[in-house]
């Protein structure tokens, strides 16, 4: 073992104690910042992965789309199975309404599903909390949560609704009177927009509702796992589908909000770095305060015939150990930390008397954690370079000093 090295690790343990107390402070800063980091970056991606998930159950992985009336759409859906990245189509239609029940009106967006076929892509039935897909027929709607409430309807309830439909036969002065469904259940999908402002039907009910005969507005296709959905959408709109209809991933249609949930990690974890910079200054100072304390033995190692890099190296080689041991004992702090996340939950409500249903709004029932090996990677690096940059200005003072000089200091 190099000299240096040697020198530098006798001064972190020294003999008799685990460690100098400069060097414990420095390490507990560098753990702690590098433990909210790992926390708040673990949590976003949390939060981040659930809302992707549930975008693809209540949206698809792809929807194929056109400007008008797709007639066709049967023959699309055959060609589009055979791919085997294709796992799943589903027609649907969709249009906004006018939903009355008591005399309380709403402008719901409603969407007219397969039932026999939307299953295999989207999930309706896991999203059911009241009613099932038995009583799902031509004479039924679901209703989302939000919307039902509003409308104060229940499963049971009979509902009116208004579509454009009525205002062309007005304009050619007949009178379509409204159509009445009865509510045979009611849906949450942990979005606020969604459950608010949605019904569904059957296919058949919507094309009715809008005149379309026996068109559909689209087709959402399910892919199998592990396939990108934005590359495949490509892929699929150049060689699959014929010209005018557009393969629209659910990645493209949400990638302004997509856009802000990555962006609010990293301004979140870009301030939580500066924790990290605080602990670099501790560091800077408790090696700097070595090289003063030390500075005749400074000047005696230069006089034994050590070479000032030397010298230099070993408060360098502190800094990097610093880091590394902080760095460490952060991941572990925050591995544990987030595994009994849930009991520290209960226990903060509990002492500062507050609740933590403000997560149920959001259909999430506890804090939700996605690891994401790049994050520890990154952390962890960038604790390792600032905790060794912090032990350059120590070390280049400590190599400046001359053996005759250092010997003097008193």
């Amino acid at each position: 073992m190099p000299w240096y090295i040697y020198h530098a690790l006798k001064q972190l343990f020294p003999s008799g104690r685990f460690f100098s107390f400069f060097s414990l402070m420095s390490i507990m800063g560098v753990m702690l910042g590098v433990c909210v980091l790992i926390i708040v970056q673990s949590v976003m991606n949390g939060f981040g992965e659930g809302i992707r998930q549930r975008l693809t159950e209540t949206q698809g992985d792809i929807r194929i789309r056109s400007s008008e009336v797709i007639y066709d759409w049967e023959a699309i859906m055959d060609r589009v199975l055979e791919q085997d990245a294709v796992i799943g189509a589903s027609p649907f239609a969709e249009g906004v309404i006018m939903l009355q029940h008591q005399n309380r009106p709403q402008f719901p967006f409603v969407r007219g599903v397969d039932p026999w076929s939307e299953e295999e892509v989207v999930p309706l039935e896991k999203f059911l909390t009241l009613g099932n897909m038995e009583d799902f027929d031509d004479d039924g709607v679901f209703l989302g949560e939000g919307l039902a409430y509003a409308l104060k309807a229940g499963p049971g309830s009979v509902v009116e609704v208004f579509t454009p439909l009525m205002l062309e036969a007005l304009k050619q002065d007949e009178v379509l009177l409204p159509r009445e469904f009865k509510v045979v259940g009611l849906f949450r999908t942990g979005s606020p927009q969604v459950d608010g402002n949605t019904m569904i039907t059957t296919l058949r009910v919507m094309q009715e509702l809008y005149g379309l005969e026996d068109g559909v507005h689209g087709i959402v296709l399910k892919l199998r796992p592990g396939q990108d959905a934005y590359e495949y959408s490509v892929d699929l709109e150049r060689e699959v589908l014929r010209p005018g209809l557009d393969a629209v991933s659910w990645i493209e249609s949400n990638q302004d909000f997509l856009f802000v949930i990555e962006q609010e990690k990293r301004v979140i974890s870009f301030i939580i770095i500066f924790i990290i910079l605080v602990a670099s200054f501790s560091i800077a100072i408790a090696l700097m305060m070595a090289v003063i304390r030390k500075t005749r033995e400074i000047g005696l190692l230069v006089a034994m015939g050590g070479r000032p890099h030397q010298v230099a190296y070993s408060f360098c080689f502190q800094g990097f150990v610093i880091g590394f041991v902080g760095t460490g004992l952060g991941i572990l702090m925050a591995l544990i930390c987030l595994h009994y996340r849930r009991g520290i939950l209960s226990v903060y409500t509990d002492i500062t008397n507050t609740q933590a249903n403000f997560l149920g709004q959001y259909d999430v029932y506890e804090i939700p954690v996605h690891y994401l090996a790049s994050d520890f990677i990154t952390v962890t690096c960038f604790a390792l370079v600032i905790s060794t940059l912090a032990g350059l200005l120590p070390a280049l003072r400590a190599a400046r000093l001359k053996p005759a000089d250092a010997l003097r200091s008193e």
